[in-house]
């Protein structure tokens, strides 16, 4: 993972714009929320505590910068952000319970069974989980039925048994056992490249078939990436800048890049992951733009 100029034109054109759609999306989620005064209160109050105001939204942003690819109309493109974060932090709400992960930080506040309890925190991930589906069902969304059926499919595949629910299934069934590469890479294509992967085909749900080709290609390996640069934080950044539990993986004895292939390849990989993910891209020239530099942003990241 060589070092990036995030100072330079191109990457300061680039948070600006990351800035812009992470306040953006906060406003969508915010009016898809019920109000925390709408009953059952704790329960809606729960589901804003756990979605708005944390993350770097990384899946929404990759819903737009795939929109900018294909063209995809913008209501469609805020309905798909809405609907992958909603999925995302269901899934984190779940992560963190006792039974799973039992985690107590997330995002650099308590986790959402802390700050209420456990009933509350498994209610939250089932109610989110379904406004996902209601935001993107919604019938006025895609003039075409295909389109908005085809929405609904990728986002279901990509969050069921043969998706993420699948993934963290392996990955608990993995802790304490040694792991090859090509079966953790099998465990996080499900567990966290698939949400991934389906957050750029969402973007991308208006673009022809040769471009949506090309956003699989860079989908699946900029997702591989991400957990790739999240394995080699877990053992080079702290809790501070994290917003999470550091060392969480190896105090649980887990598998991980890192554990497996070592530091300093876990970070070739990542830096090849990148390399094909962004020639992918090369018929698109600068109708790309904001992929690539999102691929970037991940592989560089800091949290």
């Amino acid at each position: 993972m060589t070092n990036t100029n995030m100072t330079d034109g191109v990457a300061t054109d680039f948070l600006v714009w990351a800035k812009a759609k992470q306040g953006h999306i906060e406003i969508v989620l915010d009016e898809a929320l019920p109000s925390e005064t709408t009953a059952p209160q704790v329960l809606h109050d729960a589901m804003r505590y756990s979605l708005l105001g944390g993350g770097k939204r990384v899946r929404a942003l990759l819903c737009y910068a795939a929109a900018e690819l294909c063209a995809t109309n913008a209501t469609i493109a805020d309905a798909a952000a809405c609907a992958v974060e909603m999925i995302h932090a269901y899934s984190l709400v779940h992560d963190d319970m006792p039974c799973m992960d039992n985690d107590d930080l997330r995002r650099g506040k308590p986790s959402c069974h802390k700050q209420y309890d456990d009933a509350t925190a498994l209610l939250v991930g089932d109610a989110l989980q379904s406004l996902a589906f209601d935001v993107l069902s919604t019938p006025t969304l895609c003039e075409s039925a295909n389109q908005q059926i085809s929405m609904l499919n990728i986002l279901a595949k990509a969050s069921g048994s043969l998706g993420m629910a699948g993934g963290q299934a392996i990955d608990l069934a993995s802790v304490g056992k040694a792991l090859s590469q090509h079966e953790l890479e099998n465990m996080h294509k499900l567990k966290t490249g698939a949400l991934i992967q389906a957050a750029a085909l969402l973007g991308a749900s208006s673009g022809t078939a040769e471009q949506m080709s090309a956003v699989i290609v860079y989908a699946e390996h900029i997702g591989l990436a991400f957990q790739v640069v999240d394995d080699i934080l877990d053992v080079e950044a702290d809790t501070s800048t994290l917003g999470k539990t550091a060392g969480k993986d190896a105090d649980s004895n887990k598998p991980t890049y890192v554990t497996i292939l070592g530091l300093d390849q876990a970070k070739k990989l990542a830096d090849q992951l990148y390399e094909t993910a962004i020639s992918a891209l090369t018929p698109f020239g600068n109708d790309a733009k904001r992929l690539r530099e999102l691929a970037g942003f991940i592989l560089h990241r800091s949290f």
